[in-house]
């Protein structure tokens, strides 16, 4: 199999001569995340940040796991059945690209600058010319084009950068040293113009041109090079000055300094523009900008304007730029700060920090319920956006700030478009949200929006059809399904959801209020709920006789995928008349590398109480105080959901006898005073049996019904499982569910067929494996070897190598994290898949050696408790 990759100009990756590149951005920028390391085992951590940085999405390590999947199937097309498992191998961390290093362009070049610089060294100096002529070749443009361009991504990009300009910088050298001046000073007038502070060039071209007998204009460039920091100006004799100019003047009261970065940045002193100086001075302008009046140091500095490649001179040019600045706004204006620089700006004077407070006002008003108030509020904010914003500042503080200012706007857009709707003025809103969705195809809220304001306005077919054009683009470009909200949304069209309704337009007035605002943050319940009657049942009667209790707090627990969330969602949404001032929700994170902090999420629910930002206290005691005192005498439902533990669910837990608090987690809340709980089991075989129809279709699974009872037996009749299964079945009409059911039969391959867009039940269980310490994980792996419904407690000790009292607290703490099941007292099992993942784990973590002796202690144990037969 012939292989060739690249990183020099935009990732590829060539299989046999065959495109293997992916088509998506993330799924490029995965590809060179692995490039980069090729050889070399990469976290699923580290893949994660560089895909997403430090914001990733709940369902990170799945998409990671889809995009492996993607890849290797690209792979095999090119490259035939297998190669892609041979390519890009699976590690206990994450994955290794096994790709020999001479096949990445990457590697050559560094290989070829070497050669080179060990024959400079020699003086065989046209050989060295030739070998960094080849080693430049291989450039096709900006190193890791077409990638996201995350902050370890790019300082990587930035790295490679870098080694271009050295091997450009020997190669010029290398000219020069063979008597070739007038070859390179056309060459290096370009470069010095590009890298205006890439001092080596400038030297070069200093001395190419004494070379070449211009010493003139060598000198010329030695000057510039060289020049100290202006003076400020002093008038020329012969011409009387209007004004004295030694010290910068000071700006009257009537012309007040204003600086605008949601566009061009710009500074006005009144009406009259000020000059911002060049592209890097800009830089630092708007460095010191947007800090909102905190000192920035020098080296603070220097990183946000060039970057991990500031040139030599950079505490000299910063210098030089801060006095121009400061010449030019004023001493009072720009101040200098032990190590830095801060700008001093009067409230209300940039115009970001105005777009901020009118947004904030904006929700302020929303919240009292004026709508056609907030609506202008945000007008006028969008308005004060002005183009590209910090358009020509370079640098990646810059770059940075821009994507901030583009999520910012984007957002305040679908704010000001979700208004518009909830006004009535749906047909007005569908031409402005058809050219959003174009530019931000991407966008699922855009898109949500658009197929409410078309169904609002009697076009059910066209909304329905951007439904179907987002799903085909979501799958084709990453891979994933749409979410839950732009589904449901469907779903209700489709169903003819009288909510849906355009509202009648009501006239509000600015003193309209609402003191106490009831958020109404519940998830949509699943259309196809299927069974979970006695669990329902059971947590219905807590919250009936909430009443007569401190606090009804509820918590269920089950391993991943066994439907704990959907129950919540189901069972809040039926209780919600109970609860008329308001129910909150909130993903805890819990089986994720980064779990909500109480502090974060009491923030939130603060806000969503009615709390201004302003009024939010800052410790977790004290919010939670807060917290607490605006839920007296309000009847709120609080659904926390995904927790990690019970410290983490503490905190948010209401202190009245009226509310009443919901938790699902993979953990048994044993730690939770007075919380009523839950253990969530698998579906029975009739529910399953009814979740599977509803999905797939009543004729297709009563033409085989057998065939269906043997499917959703593979999937061990967990929910999770049953849906992959079913949706993939009701996308592909040529399959009948025979097909299924076999390709369900291999459980080598059962785990790795149970995945469909972002949901995968591997994935799942590996959020619960990824949170085990090391015995336990050990303890879970060996478990997995065992080919047996359960196991008794001395069996597992023998296998473990663990005396009873050790192994059974082991175990018993892999019960409480939904691993393991205890079937019986002394006795444990597995659930089915848990035990097929168990068995993968060990596979692939254990080493062989481990397993055998494991399974040769659980062999002699058992042939020593057999009751011999008498002779």
């Amino acid at each position: 199999m012939r292989i060739e990759a690249r990183l020099l100009g935009p990732v590829e990756l060539l299989v046999n001569d065959t495109d293997a590149t992916p088509t998506s951005v993330r799924a490029r920028t995965f590809l060179a995340s692995l490039l980069l390391r090729a050889g070399h085992p990469v976290p699923v951590e580290t893949l994660s940040e560089e895909l997403w940085g430090d914001s990733p999405p709940a369902t990170a390590r799945a998409q990671v796991h889809t995009h492996a999947s993607q890849l290797r199937r690209r792979i095999d097309r090119a490259g035939g059945p297998g190669a892609g498992q041979r390519l890009l191998a699976t590690h206990p961390i994450g994955y290794t690209l096994l790709l020999d290093p001479q096949h990445l362009d990457l590697t050559r070049f560094t290989a070829l600058v070497d050669d080179a610089r060990n024959h400079l060294a020699e003086a065989h100096h046209q050989r060295a010319r030739e070998l960094l002529a080849t080693a430049l070749q291989l450039w096709r443009g900006p190193a890791l084009a077409g990638v996201t361009a995350g902050p370890r991504l790019a300082a990587h990009a930035r790295r490679l950068e870098a080694e271009r300009l050295e091997a450009l910088s020997l190669r010029v050298d290398t000219d020069l040293r063979l008597g070739q001046p007038g070859r390179v000073i056309p060459e290096l007038r370009a470069l010095t113009d590009e890298h205006p502070h890439h001092e080596p060039f400038h030297t070069q071209l200093a001395r190419a041109l004494h070379d070449a007998g211009r010493t003139t204009e060598a000198l010329d460039v030695l000057r510039r090079l060289d020049a100290p920091a202006p003076a400020p100006a002093t008038p020329p004799k012969s011409r009387p000055a209007p004004a004295p100019q030694a010290a910068p003047r000071e700006p009257r009261p009537s012309g007040q300094l204003r600086f605008a970065v949601l566009g061009p940045i710009r500074v006005q002193r009144g009406e009259e523009p000020v000059p911002t100086g060049s592209p890097q001075q800009r830089a630092l302008l708007a460095a010191l900008l947007l800090r909102g009046g905190r000192p920035a140091t020098s080296y603070e500095l220097i990183d946000a304007i060039w970057g991990q490649d500031p040139p030599p001179s950079a505490i000299a040019a910063l210098r030089t730029y801060a006095f121009r600045l400061r010449k030019t706004l004023g001493p009072d204006v720009l101040v200098t700060t032990p190590g830095g620089y801060a700008i001093r700006v009067e409230t209300g004077a940039l115009d970001a920090d105005v777009a901020a407070a009118l947004a904030a006002e904006a929700e302020q008003a929303r919240q009292a319920g004026n709508r056609a108030r907030a609506r202008d509020l945000l007008n006028e904010a969008l308005a004060l956006w002005d183009g590209e914003p910090l358009a020509g500042v370079p640098g990646p503080y810059a770059e940075t700030q821009c994507v901030r200012f583009h999520e910012w706007r984007l957002s305040l857009l679908e704010s000001r478009l979700d208004l518009d709707l909830e006004l009535g003025h749906h047909a007005e809103a569908v031409s402005e949200l058809t050219a959003l969705t174009a530019q931000h195809p991407f966008r699922e809220r855009l898109r949500e929006l658009l197929m409410l304001a078309l169904s609002r306005g009697g076009r059910q077919a066209e909304a329905l059809a951007v439904y179907a054009d987002t799903r085909r683009l979501l799958a084709e470009e990453l891979g994933v399904d749409p979410s839950r909200e732009l589904s449901d949304l469907q779903q209700r069209i489709l169903y003819a959801d009288p909510e849906l309704a355009a509202p009648t337009p009501t006239p509000v007035t600015e003193h309209t209020a609402s003191p106490s605002p009831r958020p109404a943050q519940l998830p949509a319940s699943v259309p196809d709920f299927t069974g979970r009657a006695a669990f329902v049942h059971e947590l219905d009667q807590q919250f009936v006789t909430a009443g007569g209790r401190p606090v009804a707090v509820s918590a269920i627990a089950g391993i991943g995928g066994v439907g704990k969330t959907t129950l919540a969602v189901h069972l809040a949404h039926t209780v919600r008349h109970q609860f008329p001032d308001g129910q909150l929700y909130v993903d805890l994170q819990g089986t994720g590398p980064a779990p909500a902090t109480p502090e974060t999420v009491l923030g939130s629910f603060l806000r969503a109480l009615g709390t201004p930002e302003t009024a939010l206290p800052d410790g977790l005691e004290d919010r939670a105080a807060l917290y607490r005192s605006l839920l007296g005498g309000r009847r709120v439902l609080v659904l926390l959901d995904n927790a990690r533990d019970a410290a983490q669910v503490r905190p948010l837990l209401p202190g009245t006898p009226d509310c009443a608090a919901l938790v699902t987690s993979r953990v048994r809340m044993v730690d939770l005073p007075g919380a009523h709980l839950l253990d969530l089991d698998v579906m029975s075989p009739a529910e399953a049996l009814t979740l599977f129809t509803r999905i797939v279709g009543e004729e297709r699974v009563q033409a085989e019904r057998d065939a269906a009872l043997h499917t959703v037996a593979a999937c061990g009749f967990l929910p999770l499982a049953i849906r992959i299964a079913a949706s993939r079945l009701a996308a592909r009409r040529t399959w009948t569910v025979s097909v299924l059911a076999h390709k369900l039969a291999d459980e080598r391959r059962r785990l790795d067929e149970l995945q469909a867009g972002d949901l995968a039940v591997k994935a799942t269980f590996e959020l619960g494996y990824g949170q085990l310490d090391p015995a336990q994980a050990r303890a879970f792996r060996l478990l997995g070897l065992v080919d047996a419904p359960d196991i008794s407690l001395p069996a597992a000790a023998a296998l473990l190598d663990l005396d009873p009292r050790h192994a059974e607290d082991l175990l018993e703490s892999l019960v409480d994290a939904s691993l393991l099941d205890s079937v019986a007292p002394g006795r444990y099992g597995y659930q089915d898949l848990v035990r097929l993942y168990a068995r993968a784990c060990a596979e692939r973590d254990e080493p062989p050696e481990h397993r055998d002796a494991a399974l040769s202690r659980l062999l002699a144990t058992a042939a020593s408790s057999s009751p011999r037969r008498p002779r």
